[in-house]
């Protein structure tokens, strides 16, 4: 597989590299705006500081899109932070936030929109690899859809209330609780790969004696020897792939995107309404219905048994109220973390799905198939906000969709040659300690820098921001 892939991911590190001199030169041709111009009279400048004539003091920082080493750099580890995010299932976001920063030059809040536009790149890309897909073990698709249905609308609600966090909250708020939740989940997901790592030795070393035993079976009885040769030309469901049309729980499918399209039409009539008016707050409260009716749909069938989820296999019951309250919860708290900071909410679903018994493989691409829809939902608010330049977003979105891809197939190959599943849980594990290291030091570096030039760290007017 090293001999194979070596080649192409060389010819993927030069398309990344073409593809950022092609969009920096349209750009400077004035194909492309370098930066959509912001309304006038929302104080929305490049470098400038004090408060703007509306009341809000926060000013956007887009700089130029010009070929250099800040997009050289910024776009290899944009790559390896999609492939390897990807992988985890936490989308990336802890390192493409503070890359987009401190490399590119990017506002934080700017970076946390841009971050949710490679997310859903990376994430479209991931489950595009995974529709084909089959369970490890099981005999189900690897996405597990009753899952992503409980977990989603929940998530879709959290996002939408993140985002109107991320307008009024200041940094010094956010900073601090998330660098502690990233660090405990990061503990816990890697305690996690520890034990998975040790059944897998486990499973291995059986597997091993079964094969000496055979081995040293006497020469007369080779008719035992049929029954092994026949298991091992029986393939599990993971080693084929069908037709999407056959893996894809439509039904499910469906619930989701009808809970998408919803909030999107909500996002979208909600921008053609006076900001803070009555009907502006109708439109956001309208979206709490939609969220809950569908949970408590899905919900209402794990309770009674019509549904389960089937991803745990032998572990299989009946979920309890408190059990679905607590998922609905984290839900929420998932999608406020990918409002908020612009990350994945696969930062507190993996962990979760982990926690519940549910496989790496499966945790993984079921996450990323959930922020598949909230990344998206993301960037159109965000879009509806004008809090990235369009040109910028589109490179590094497509930058990620590479990466994420390559990402998959590669770490999919070792998995089915090392037989260790784990490696996905110690990823996500290093990329959730890694971003909470670097959101940390890029979070304090900023209140620092506020404080030295006396700028305003109070909370922001919703009503009055414009951009």
């Amino acid at each position: 597989m090293g001999r194979r892939w070596r080649p192409h991911c060389g010819a993927v590190v030069v398309a990344v590299l073409g593809v950022a001199w092609l969009a920096t030169a349209a750009a400077a041709d004035g194909g492309l705006p370098l930066a959509a111009a912001p309304p006038e009279g929302t104080g929305v400048v490049r470098n400038s500081t004090g408060r703007s004539r509306d009341g809000s003091s926060y000013h956007h920082v887009w700089p130029k899109m010009e070929l250099g080493w800040r997009i050289v750099l910024g776009s290899l580890i944009s790559f390896f932070g999609a492939a390897f995010g990807s992988v985890g299932g936490v989308g990336g976001g802890g390192i493409f936030v503070p890359m987009l920063a401190l490399i590119i030059g990017f506002d934080p809040k700017s970076s946390a929109a841009m971050s949710k536009c490679m997310i859903m790149g990376a994430s479209v890309s991931t489950v595009y690899y995974n529709l084909k897909l089959r369970h490890p073990t099981l005999d189900m698709p690897l996405i597990d859809y009753d899952l992503a249905l409980l977990m989603q609308p929940m998530l879709m609600l959290g996002v939408s209330i993140g985002v109107i966090f991320n307008v009024i909250f200041p940094d010094w708020l956010v900073t601090a609780p998330v660098i502690v939740l990233l660090l405990v989940t990061s503990t816990k997901a890697f305690l996690r790969g520890i034990e998975t790592w040790k059944k897998e030795t486990i499973i291995k070393r059986e597997a091993a004696k079964r094969r000496d035993q055979m081995r040293q079976e006497p020469a007369d009885a080779t008719t035992i020897q049929t029954k092994p040769a026949a298991a091992a030309d029986a393939k599990t469901p993971s080693d084929h792939r069908i037709s999407v049309l056959k893996n894809v729980y439509w039904k499910e499918f469906g619930l989701l995107t009808f809970v998408w399209m919803a909030f999107l039409a909500l996002q979208i009539t909600k921008n053609y309404t006076g900001s803070c008016s009555a009907m502006y707050w109708v439109l956001n409260s309208l979206q709490i219905p939609v969220s809950v009716g569908v949970t408590m749909y899905e919900a209402h069938g794990l309770m009674t048994g019509k549904r389960v989820i089937s991803s745990k296999g032998n572990q299989q019951s009946t979920l309890k109220l408190r059990q679905l309250l607590v998922y609905s919860l984290f839900g929420i708290i998932a999608g406020l973390v990918v409002g908020l900071l612009g990350l994945g909410g696969g930062f507190i679903m993996g962990p979760l799905f982990l926690e519940l018994g549910i496989h790496p493989q499966v945790s993984s691409a079921t996450a990323t198939f959930a922020m598949m829809f909230s990344s998206s939902m993301s960037v159109v608010e965000y879009y509806l906000l004008h809090r990235f330049p369009v040109p910028f977003a589109a490179y590094f979105t497509a930058v990620a969709f590479i990466a994420a891809f390559v990402g998959q197939h590669c770490v999919s190959k070792l998995i089915d040659r090392l037989g260790r599943a784990s490696l996905i849980i110690f990823i996500l594990a290093s990329m959730i300690f890694l971003s909470a290291i670097c959101l940390g030091g890029v979070g304090v570096s900023n209140i620092v820098h506020k404080m030295e030039r006396h700028q305003y760290m109070g909370f922001e007017d919703l009503c009055k921001y414009g951009a």
